[in-house]
């Protein structure tokens, strides 16, 4: 049974994740795509099959040369990440729909393969201020990888108008609740 598929969609920092989190925590029909990546686990809270199914770059180009994945990139120089059928196909066949927590050009690539059966939302801040400002906060950014992820932001931004719907998280609640608002509608499309 094919279900829908909701991507969302934004520079690091934009709140997507948060945004992401509440919808599931509220939405039973929702099921989380978990994304396959090269990366090393961050600490000891990330879980293989959880957060991630963490791959080795062999195993990711095994994965690749069977067709394995929907789509996968490499977002950072050595790091990989895609979308596996396997989960894709896991989530439906529970009778949910998949709700996607991708970077920007993932979800370019996520919205052309699902095309009317998606709604893509963008997630952005205010200003690159506020992100920057979202960024520091988080406590996990080197004065380089800061300004690497501003950069990308800039250039993330320019593909804003691919996706369905934009989101402008200044505040939080109102987010969420637009959020909400979205799923709402699109799952009550035919």
């Amino acid at each position: 049974m094919a279900g829908k598929a909701l991507i969302f969609s934004a520079p690091s920092g934009s709140g997507k994740t948060t945004i992401v989190k509440h919808l599931l925590a509220n939405n039973p029909d929702l099921g989380f795509s978990i994304s396959a990546s090269t990366r090393d686990k961050r600490g000891r809270t990330e879980q293989d099959g959880k957060d991630y199914h963490f791959l080795s770059p062999e195993e990711f180009k095994t994965k690749i040369d069977n067709d394995e994945f929907i789509e996968w990139e490499e977002v950072y120089a050595g790091n990989f990440y895609g979308t596996l059928k396997s989960e894709i196909e896991r989530i439906w066949s529970e009778g949910k729909n998949v709700i996607f927590d991708v970077d920007v050009k993932g979800g370019i690539n996520l919205k052309k393969y699902f095309g009317e059966k998606a709604l893509a939302v963008f997630v952005k801040v205010p200003t690159i201020e506020v992100l920057k400002q979202r960024l520091m906060e988080r406590g996990t950014e080197s004065e380089e990888s800061l300004s690497r992820r501003l950069f990308k932001a800039k250039f993330e931004m320019s593909f804003q108008d691919k996706f369905d719907v934009v989101l402008v998280n200044e505040d939080l609640d109102k987010s969420l609740q637009e959020a909400k608002n979205l799923y709402d509608q699109f799952k009550a499309r035919p």
